[in-house]
C-alpha cells in the first residue's frame, strides 16, 4: 500500500470505528512536524492529546528508551528492577509526594485514584462500607472505562454502557458552591480536571482550585487533580494546579510522562493515603516496567529544569495574542492556558471538524471537539516561527469559508 485512500480504506474495514480521524495517514516524524505516506508535511497541533508535550522522536526520551531496550524491558513487579526506585523518588519529589503507584493509561490511573479514595474513607475515615461517594464535574472527561463513563455527562461516552457503577454525584464545573450542597459525611473525595481538555479547553473561575482545596480540606475529604492533559509543562507550569498554588491530596498523571513514546501513568500522594493499599490489592503486571521507567526518567529530568515549563508559557502568550486577534473573524471566543487552546468557531461559518479538515489541507493538524470547537496543543519544541505559521493557516482558512 502507498496510498492514503488505501490505508484508510483497509483501516475503516478492519477496524472497529470508536475513532473519527482526519483523512491523514502519518508514517514518520520529528519534532513539531510529522510526514504522512505521500511525502506531505504537516505541523502537528494535537501532540496526541499532550502526549507528546516534548516533541515527537525526542533525543533525550528515545536515547533512554533505546538504551532500555538493549537491557531490560519488563520483570512485572513480581520483582524489584534497577530503574523503579529512580522513577518513584523522581515523581514523588516533581509532585511533592511521599508515594508512588504506577500504571500505564490515564485511565487506569483514574481508576486505581477512585480505589484509593474509597479505601481511605473506609479505613481512614471511618465511612460505612459501601456508602462512599465521590463528587465529580459536568463534562468531565477522565477516560473510557466502565466505572469512569458511568459518571460521564457526554452521551457518546456514556449512554448505551449500562448498568452504570454507583457511588459519584456530578455538580457544575467551576461552582465551589454546587460541590459545597452535595458533601455528605459519606464523602471521600473530589475529583476534577484542573482545566477540562476534552469539554473544550474549560479554564475554572479564578481562586475556583484554591476554593476547592480549601473545601476539602475543612470537610476532611480527599481533593484528587487529574492532571493527565493540562500537567508535566503544557500549561506553563509543572501542574496546572500550580497556577493557584494549589496542591491537591492526589495527582493523577499519564500522556507526557511516556514522553510519546509507551504509555505511563501514575498517581502519587503521601503515606496517609497511598498508605492504605496493600500487596495484592490493586497492581499492573506492565505498570512501572523498566522501559517505562526509563523513558518516564528522562522526561522528569527534563521537567526538573523548567525549561519546557518557561517555553510553554512564553510561546502560549504569543499563541493566545495571536488568537485573539482571530476574534471576529470567524472566532467566537479563545480560552486557555500555556500551549493549550480551544478555540469556538462561529458555528454559521463552519463546524469544528470542518475547519480542523480546512487546517490540514494548509499544513496544519488540530482536532475538533464538541461541534464548534478546534483544539490547538503544539509540542512544547515547537519553534515560535512554526507556531506563528501555524495560526496564520487558521486565519486563512477562517478568510476562505466566509468567502
Amino acid at each position: 500500500m502507498t496510498s492514503t485512500d488505501d490505508f484508510i480504506e483497509l483501516s475503516e474495514r478492519r477496524s472497529a470505528h470508536n475513532y473519527h480521524p482526519l483523512p491523514v495517514v502519518i508514517s514518520e516524524a520529528q519534532g513539531a512536524w510529522v510526514v504522512d505516506v505521500e511525502g506531505r508535511r504537516f505541523l502537528d497541533c494535537l501532540s496526541g492529546y499532550s502526549s507528546l508535550n516534548f516533541g515527537h522522536g525526542n533525543p533525550k526520551i528515545i536515547s533512554a528508551a533505546q538504551e532500555q531496550l538493549s537491557r531490560l524491558t519488563l520483570t512485572s513487579r513480581a520483582f524489584f528492577h534497577d530503574q523503579f526506585a529512580t522513577f518513584a523518588a523522581g515523581l514523588g519529589d516533581l509532585t511533592g509526594k511521599d508515594m508512588v503507584l504506577p500504571m500505564n493509561t490515564g485511565a487506569e490511573a483514574v481508576e486505581t485514584a477512585i480505589k484509593v479514595a474509597r479505601k481511605w474513607g473506609y479505613e481512614v475515615k471511618g465511612v460505612a462500607a459501601g456508602q462512599a461517594n465521590i463528587i465529580v464535574m459536568e463534562d468531565n472527561f477522565h477516560g473510557r472505562t466502565t466505572t469512569i463513563v458511568s459518571f460521564s455527562t457526554d452521551p457518546d461516552a456514556h449512554d448505551g454502557f449500562g448498568p452504570y457503577t454507583p457511588g459519584f454525584k456530578v455538580v457544575k464545573y467551576g461552582s465551589v458552591e454546587a460541590i459545597h450542597e452535595v458533601i455528605d459525611a459519606n464523602t471521600v473525595a473530589v475529583l476534577l480536571e484542573p482545566i477540562q481538555g476534552e469539554a473544550g479547553v474549560l479554564v475554572p473561575p479564578d481562586g475556583y482550585l484554591t476554593q476547592v482545596r480549601e473545601l476539602c480540606t475543612a470537610e476532611n475529604i480527599l481533593m484528587i487533580a487529574d492532571e493527565i492533559q493540562s500537567g508535566l509543562g503544557r500549561t506553563g507550569d509543572t501542574f496546572a494546579c500550580d497556577h493557584e498554588g494549589v496542591v491537591p491530596d492526589i495527582y493523577v498523571l499519564g500522556k507526557a510522562l511516556g514522553g510519546g513514546v509507551v504509555p505511563v501513568s501514575a498517581i502519587t500522594a503521601n503515606e496517609d493515603v497511598l498508605g492504605v493499599i496493600r500487596p495484592g490489592q490493586h497492581g499492573s503486571t506492565f505498570g512501572g516496567n523498566p522501559l517505562a521507567c526509563a523513558v518516564a526518567n528522562a522526561v522528569i529530568e527534563m521537567l526538573g529544569t523548567g525549561e519546557y515549563q518557561a517555553r510553554a508559557r512564553e510561546l502560549g502568550e504569543v499563541m493566545h495574542e495571536r488568537l485573539r486577534g482571530l476574534i471576529g473573524q470567524g472566532v467566537v471566543t479563545v480560552r486557555g492556558r500555556g500551549l493549550w487552546a480551544g478555540i469556538d468557531i462561529d458555528p454559521s461559518l463552519a463546524s469544528g471538524r470542518e475547519v480542523s479538515k480546512a487546517l490540514m489541507a494548509h499544513g496544519v493538524l488540530a482536532k475538533d471537539t464538541h461541534g464548534s470547537t478546534v483544539r490547538l496543543a503544539p509540542p512544547i519544541v515547537i519553534s515560535e516561527e512554526d507556531l506563528v505559521w501555524a495560526i496564520d493557516q487558521l486565519g486563512a482558512v477562517l478568510a476562505e469559508l466566509a468567502e
